[in-house]
Order: structure tokens, then sequence, then C-alpha cells
């Protein structure tokens, strides 16, 4: 009688087994405790829910909102919207990280580097790190916006003021 096969065939339903008991409990811990701490988890978001800021609190009921929608925890990479309640000419500034623009509602333009663009719903750009960019964004306009990495405002000028407010 030949013990090599038996062996071989014991280690490998012994393998099997210690898998579907290690895959079983890791799947009973998931169901009692959840995934495992810093796994990446679905976000779903109602725009009626979502919590919104001033971006310029002096201009009161005129600032533009932001709402922030998600924050990468290793790279800051952030996704987020911003919406006008009133028609404003965003000043020139630049961010460190490459950003995008999706423009959601409204007809904004874009100007960098002595070029002027007219955006409408739909439409996207890409602005690399610290290109100085401005905008005019109209009342009513939601943008979508995505920076790959922390998202920050460098002014050039100084923030929009009312004077910057259109109509």
């Amino acid at each position: 009688m030949k013990t090599r096969p038996v062996t071989t065939v014991s280690a490998l339903v012994l393998a099997t087994v210690s898998l579907a008991v290690l895959v079983h409990a890791r799947d009973e811990k998931d169901a009692i405790h959840g995934p495992a701490a810093g796994m990446a988890q679905p976000i779903f978001s109602n725009y009626a829910d979502m919590k919104w800021e001033k971006i310029l609190p002096d201009l009161g009921a005129s600032s533009p909102e932001i709402c922030i929608l998600h924050v990468d925890s290793k790279t800051r990479a952030t996704k987020l919207m911003i919406r006008t309640p009133k028609a404003i000419h965003v000043r020139k500034h630049w961010h460190s990280a490459n950003e995008t623009h999706t423009l959601i509602l409204g007809t904004a333009a874009f100007a960098c580097e002595g070029k002027k663009v007219e955006l409408g719903p739909g439409s996207f750009n890409y602005m690399p790190a610290k290109m100085v960019h401005e905008a005019w964004l109209p009342a009513g306009s939601l943008t979508f916006i995505t920076v790959d990495g922390a998202w920050d405002v460098n002014w050039v000028e100084g923030p929009p003021t009312a004077d910057d407010l259109t109509k």
C-alpha cells in the first residue's frame, strides 16, 4: 500500500478545510463588527441632505456655498460642490493640487493664461496645480469639483467682495 498519495490528499483536504474555517470566521466577524477598519466604504448623498457652508461669510446670503463630498484619508484628494445664490466673479486664485470643474447647472466662464472660455451644463475643464485662474459664475449655478490633493484656495489679489457680485 502506497501512503504517499494519501498524505498528499490529506494535506490538500486539511488546507481546504483550514481555508474554509478562516473565511467563515472572517465573514462572521464582518457580520458582527462590520468590515475591517480602513476599508473604503461606499457613500450615497442626496442633494437635499448635503451640508453647505458659506465660502465668503462676509457676503452673507450672497456668498457662494461649498459642500465637501469626500476627502481621501491617504491622499487628501477632495470631491466637492459649489453653488451660487448670486452671480459672482471669482477673482484670480490658484490651488496647490490639480483641479477639475464639471458644470452641473448654469453657464460659467473660466479664464487663465489670457484665454476665456464659456462652459455650460455637462462641460468639464482641468486646471493644473498652481495655475492662476478666475471664473464668472451665474446665479443658481452648481459646479462639481475634484482636487487630487487637499482643497485650498490661494487668492492672488484677495477674495471676492460685494463688488464682485453681479446681476
